[in-house]
């Protein structure tokens, strides 16, 4: 055992024995916040047809979750380390209920709308409080590999499990259950959590809410994911999306500068600083911005080009849910402790490039088991092992006063990526596509010749931006195997500094 590994008292509490019960329900509502991104996302059509939603609001059935989780995610983290994770845990999640009930229960677009920002709202709780049980909970090096590989597992997997649940619900049920289910899912995560999550009091951050922070934060990442949404919309050289973009930036540096100089800063500098931490964020952030991209390619491909149904569409991801599973729990979890986590996250994001390079060969006769297949199954395994480490990364060191607020910065980079991903790449393809048609003396707007060669050339856009998150991972990640750390929980440091030793 290294020198380091005395920075933790030698009184620390022995671990909770009921942990292992209580990462059941806490996954459970991981797994209902990330499949909630993509699970509305079939059964939409349905839902515009039922409710009479115009082509031009359908947008803001996700737009509206996305923005509202987006801008909120680091005030939902603050509040779930000053308030109690476990109390923050269980609102988040009865919140997230009656949001889907509502949404379940639409009448009209409006009524929609509002209970999907709601969810937005309660998730952003949810979500930073649950990953920071996790961190406080889990504090032994190998328990801790175990524990953030399955975590690590449902939060990559979930939004393929929406595609599958979505497409399911909606063929064989209704629309209304793509939310309906959530309900489900709450009900068993509180119940759990009431009996096995346990949290000590002396973790709690007992200072109070940097409310400037609060806005400059909220408004400013509201700006950045808007800006995405509106340059899908409108196109990049509109006045109202550079505006966006530029409220955006002087907003976040505004934040910046609050919280480099308040006594106690929504978001302590300390947390995004340390290059380990910094590196998870990045990293993991640009590798969403390419994954999300390519769900929404996949299943415009595989509806609309190879006349797959909602559910076929969501057994075809599975490959790449069974890649994500494997990597997490059976690659990440058994190397975790034994390689420093850049040759765990480094390389995986380079597999899953390699999965994506594959599929810029896709084609309109494309042969789902030679191609699609293998493709997903790389893709999952790549993201799958490098999902682990970053999550567990994410949350290193930091003291436990802060974890909340660092699980938020990880759930932030995630949501903004995801949000980035899917506007950047549908632009590029929508672009590639036009350009297509006029070099082809077409106007056939629907010919899937021009659709596939829009998606090809987004997914080259997607595999360079994975190349990117792979090469700032060997750069800026370069801590040691795990047990050379301080882990947040009741032995973290109390100062400042990190202490962590360099590989």
């Amino acid at each position: 055992m290294s020198a380091s590994a005395s920075v933790a008292p030698v009184d620390q509490a022995q671990p909770d024995p009921r942990r292992w019960k209580a990462l059941i329900f806490i996954a459970i509502a991981q797994l209902m916040v990330v499949l909630d991104a993509t699970v509305v996302n079939i059964a939409l059509p349905h839902a515009q047809a039922d409710l009479h939603i115009s082509d031009a609001n359908r947008q803001w059935v996700i737009t509206a979750y996305s923005l509202a989780f987006g801008g909120l995610l680091l005030f939902g983290g603050r509040v779930a380390d000053l308030w109690g994770r476990k109390k923050a845990f269980i609102v988040g999640l009865i919140g997230f209920a009656l949001a889907s009930a509502i949404g379940g229960a639409s009448v009209n677009a409006g009524m929609l709308l509002g209970a999907r920002a709601l969810q937005g709202v309660f998730g952003a709780l949810l979500a930073p409080a649950a990953l920071s049980l996790l961190a406080v909970t889990f504090t032994e090096a190998k328990e801790r590999a175990t524990a953030f590989g399955i975590f690590g597992a449902i939060a990559g997997a979930g939004g393929a499990v929406g595609l599958l649940l979505g497409g399911a619900l909606t063929e064989y049920a209704n629309w209304r259950w793509a939310l309906y289910v959530n309900i489900i899912f709450a009900i068993v995560a509180v119940a759990g959590s009431m009996v096995f999550v346990h949290e000590r009091e002396d973790e709690r951050n007992r200072n109070r809410l940097d409310i400037p922070g609060v806005l400059l934060a909220t408004s400013g990442l509201v700006a950045l994911v808007y800006g995405f949404t509106k340059a899908e919309e409108s196109g990049w050289g509109s006045a109202v999306t550079i505006g966006l973009f530029v409220a955006s930036a002087v907003l976040l540096s505004l934040f910046v500068l609050v919280e480099s100089r308040t006594r106690h800063p929504l978001l302590p500098l300390r947390v995004v600083l340390n290059r380990n931490r910094g590196g998870a964020y990045l990293g993991l952030g640009l590798a969403i911005i390419g994954m999300f991209g390519l769900f929404l390619f996949m299943t415009y491909y595989l509806q609309g080009i190879k006349q797959y149904s909602p559910v076929m569409t969501g057994v075809a991801f599975l490959p790449m849910v069974v890649g994500m599973i494997t990597g997490s729990t059976q690659i990440g979890a058994r190397l975790m402790n034994r390689v420093p986590a850049r040759w765990l996250m480094g390389p995986g994001l380079l597999v899953a490039a390699l999965g994506m390079l594959m599929l810029t060969q896709m084609h309109v006769d494309s042969n789902y088991w030679t191609l699609i297949l293998p493709a997903e199954f790389l893709l999952g395994i790549g993201m799958g092992t490098s999902f682990m480490p970053a999550m567990s990364l994410s949350t290193l060191g930091v003291q436990p006063q802060d974890a909340g607020v660092a699980s938020a910065m990880i759930n932030t980079s995630q949501q903004v990526g995801g949000s980035i991903g899917t506007a950047l790449l549908n632009t590029i393809a929508a672009s590639a596509t036009t350009s297509w048609l006029v070099a082809h003396h077409s106007t056939d707007q629907h010919n899937p010749l021009a659709a596939v060669h829009g998606y090809d050339v987004a997914i080259w856009w997607a595999v360079g931006i994975m190349f990117f998150a792979s090469l700032l991972v060997f750069v800026l990640v370069n801590a040691g195997r795990p047990e050379h750390h301080t882990v947040a929980g009741s032995g973290a440091e109390q100062d400042a500094g990190v202490p962590v030793v360099m590989h």
